[in-house]
């Protein structure tokens, strides 16, 4: 190691207060140069993935542990050299022993070993290049066996046609979610009702507007902050749907916290916009926009994600007409929203 570098054993940060663990996944690798406040790695916990940074500048000399590893705050994970110098030489490697005679291989026996659980789905088959035959079933011509001449010319090639399977590990949030969607399914007593909305109205104000208000707020004007302004009126008139029940009590709640549903690559994340009570369209599409943000980039903080008093999910976003979606526990009820369509209704006896 140069002289003047000094090596720092980096370890696992402080988590939130609800959360012990969390899985490891590498960014950077052995050899690896870093600069101060880099992301080296990142937690993945059952709401959020957490940044490890470089606490500075230097080369990653080792991995103390595994990717996919669950770990706990202040545990060992990496050996950083601080300084700009090249990584310290490793040991040497012992001379290697003479190579034995080769043996006889033993035959093969039960299944072959797995490799590595994958961590990115298969990618999708192909579609067809042309139409698909319209020759009748009872017509087509079954290929006769393979013979050994023919199967020796074949060689190791995949059959045309060849159906695979892949396995793909299931990350830590996905598996919170399914868990906690299931226990809300098996614990609550759920009745979904349809009503339909005339957008006409919410369409005609926003086309009229959007471009002033983009103009004087700086965000766009969307339709999911009339939705969370309507919602924030109905719950202050119907405080009970705003509350949750504890155990044998009613805990009613005098502030709005709405927490809209967002679809990210890695699973549902659910970020909260507080105190909607008092928020205009334009705080709430900043609030919207920050969030979003956050979303898209994986850097929401379990603060973020934290409490709410009720759920907007929004299909709509993939064309879904009619939906029953599943409360978010511990709260009381939740808006399933959904895609807006143009049809023919009979309007006080006019269509």
């Amino acid at each position: 190691m140069p002289a003047g570098d000094e090596l720092r054993v980096i370890k696992c940060p402080q988590l939130a207060e609800s959360l012990s663990e969390g899985d490891i996944r590498w960014i950077k690798g052995v050899g690896d140069t870093v600069k101060e406040d880099e992301v080296i790695c990142e937690v993945e916990t059952d709401k959020t993935s957490i940044p490890v940074h470089a606490p500075a500048s230097g080369v990653i000399l080792e991995l103390l542990v595994e990717d996919g590893t669950t770990i706990q705050p202040g545990k060992d994970i990496m050996r950083l050299q601080i300084g700009g110098g090249a990584p310290a030489a490793s040991r040497p490697a012992a001379p290697a022993a003479p190579a034995a005679a080769p043996s006889p291989a033993a035959p093969a026996t039960g299944s072959p070993v797995s490799g590595p659980i994958p961590t990115t789905p298969p990618p999708a088959p192909a579609k067809p290049s042309g139409p698909m035959s319209s020759t009748p079933v009872s017509q087509i011509q079954m290929p006769g066996p393979v013979t050994a001449s023919a199967g020796a010319d074949a060689g190791d090639s995949v059959p045309v046609g060849a159906r695979t399977e892949q396995r793909v590990k299931m990350n830590r949030m996905r598996q919170r979610i399914a868990q906690r969607l299931k226990d809300a399914q098996n614990t609550y007593a759920m009745l979904t009702t349809f009503n339909e909305v005339d957008m006409t109205s919410v369409i005609q104000m926003r086309n009229k507007y959007k471009d002033t208000f983009l103009k004087k707020h700086g965000v766009k004007l969307g339709f999911m902050s009339p939705f969370v302004k309507a919602v924030a009126f109905a719950l202050q008139d119907q405080p009970v749907v705003n509350a949750v029940i504890d155990e044998q009590e009613i805990i009613y709640r005098d502030y709005i916290d709405i927490s809209v549903a967002v679809s990210t690559p890695k699973g549902l994340v659910v970020p909260v916009i507080r105190n909607c009570e008092g928020m205009n369209y334009a705080d709430i599409e900043k609030a919207i926009n920050v969030l979003g943000e956050k979303a898209r980039t994986g850097s929401l903080a379990i603060e973020d994600m934290d409490g709410g008093t009720f759920t907007i999910s929004n299909g709509g976003v993939f064309g879904s007409m009619f939906g029953t979606p599943i409360i978010n526990p511990p709260q009381s009820a939740i808006l399933g929203m959904h895609a807006v369509f143009e049809r023919p209704v009979n309007v006080a006896g006019k269509v």
